[in-house]
């Protein structure tokens, strides 16, 4: 970086450096005074921190602060090393700038990095994690304030120094629109979501397992031969974690006639059961796709210009984030498919046909309702996640500065989606497993997987007819720790 921030001193004094010795969007053919580029880059940062809406949480832009460094680490943007400096020390210290949610469309997350940028010259407050103003640190007995000193012990966050913050860097012509040029924030949220996403994919596996053995399940959907014929990863994957959980042969017929749908009640299972390798695996492969696309990201340069290794300067459209917001859109299309397999199994639980257990999983006098509730709850949950996956973000058009800029990626909106059809599929899961566990403890000969011992000492046990909130609340804390096994 320090090398890099030398070479741009050097390539802009050629005249040819856009947003340093030029304005920005459509004024990128107004000259810039070289004189006036320090300041030139100072009214940058102010007049593009017009972010609007709620705080975004301490964890989303504390992850924005870690992957901005990261990515200016990697070299290309000129930037000034002391930027990363403070970066690094304002998640050391436990603060963070406010950041609105609204501002960013996909081209960069300007007015997110700018409010970043104003905290770090010191002219925006920085927040403490419960978004409360961070105190100024207490002068020392000469009178001096100890701001952005280092702390001696040992920098954990019960090490930090009460009253510590960043100092303020001192900006450089062209350090403005170095750290704007990035989708930091949409990468932030979208590997916050993408990861939570990815546990609940896991435990989906426990889930459809318990649920698989409740209503006895025929294996041949699962079996190894099957997904060898179309060798997609995904479900070849959800089936063998299927098998795996619930101790079944890669190929069932290899146990003999026993093992042919015979011994099973029905010929074939409905499509929660029968399909779910193929539909899950779909989710699974777009999860993998997301991670690889953030693992680049936020690994790489994206600045325009940028600078190669070699020293010279491209002006690009590196920023432009389609390939994270189609990423986004994928998965929670396909978040939305499995969750649907979710509910019809949640259905076939309820279903004494398939079960041979009483109707909704009752237990009490006649017309006791057990688990009917769970459907709609689930399916209000599902609704949620349909409209977050209906209008692909992707597909949002923006026309701006002029016409300069005539399309947009809409990441960032692509990852707020992906982060509310999260939560909804963990409600929709955790219904499912409420009812799967029931169901399981109604067998005449329930199996005994490692995941229904876990799942029956931690759901509460009673089968009356009761509210069933604290049922699914404790369903969805218990999902975490069964994508664990």
């Amino acid at each position: 970086m320090r090398r890099e921030s030398e070479t741009a001193d050097r390539i802009a004094a050629t005249g040819r450096w856009y947003g340093r010795g030029t304005g920005v969007g459509a004024h990128r053919s107004v000259a810039v005074d070289p004189a006036e580029e320090t300041a030139h880059g100072l009214r940058l940062l102010r007049s593009h921190a017009g972010g609007a809406g709620p705080l975004l949480p301490a964890r989303t832009v504390r992850a924005m602060l870690a992957i901005r460094a990261n990515q200016l680490l990697a070299g290309g943007s000129g930037i000034h090393p002391s930027f990363v400096t403070a970066l690094i020390d304002a998640l050391r210290l436990g603060v963070h700038p406010a950041v609105n949610e609204y501002g960013g469309v996909g081209t960069g997350d300007l007015t997110a990095l700018a409010q970043t940028g104003l905290a770090l010259l010191g002219e925006r407050p920085w927040l403490t994690p419960d978004d409360s103003p961070a105190p100024p640190p207490p002068p020392r007995a000469d009178g001096t304030v100890p701001v952005g000193e280092r702390s001696t012990s040992g920098g954990g966050d019960a090490d930090r120094t009460t009253g510590e913050l960043p100092a303020p860097v001192t900006l450089r012509a062209g350090d403005a629109l170095a750290l704007l040029s990035s989708n930091a924030l949409a990468l932030a949220q979208a590997a916050l979501a993408g990861h939570e996403t990815e546990l609940l994919l896991r435990a989906t596996h426990v889930v459809a397992a318990l649920s698989l053995a409740a209503v006895s399940g025929s294996p041949e959907a699962y079996a190894a031969p099957v997904h060898a014929l179309r060798p997609y990863p995904g479900p070849a994957r959800a089936a063998a974690e299927v098998r795996r959980l619930l101790g079944l042969p890669d190929d069932p017929s290899a146990r003999g006639e026993n093992a042919s749908p015979a011994a099973h009640r029905r010929i074939q299972d409905p499509y929660g059961f029968r399909a779910f390798p193929q539909v899950h695996g779909a989710a699974l492969d777009a999860s993998a796709t997301l991670r690889r696309i953030v693992e680049t990201e936020i690994n790489c340069p994206s600045e325009n210009p940028v600078l190669t290794p070699d020293g010279h300067l491209y002006h690009h459209g590196g920023f432009f984030a389609a390939p994270l917001a189609l990423a986004l859109d994928a998965l929670n299309l396909a978040l939305l498919k499995t969750a649907q397999l979710s509910a019809a199994r949640l259905s076939a639980l309820s279903r004494p046909d398939l079960t041979g257990l009483p109707a909704f999983l009752a237990t009490g006098p006649a017309g006791s309702s057990g688990t009917m509730i769970l459907e709609y709850t689930a399916n209000s949950a599902l609704a949620e996640l349909r409209s977050s996956a209906a209008a692909p973000a992707s597909a949002g058009h923006a026309v701006l500065s002029h016409g300069l800029e005539e399309a947009a990626g809409f990441a960032g909106q692509a990852a707020r989606q992906t982060e509310r059809a999260r939560a909804a599929y963990a409600t929709v899961l955790a219904c499912e497993l409420v009812s799967a566990v029931r169901a399981l403890r109604l067998h005449p000969e329930p199996p005994a997987p490692a995941a229904l011992t876990l799942a029956a000492a931690t759901l509460p046990t009673g089968l009356e007819d009761r509210p069933l909130t604290a049922d699914i609340e404790a369903a969805t804390e218990l999902l975490p720790r069964l994508a664990e096994l």
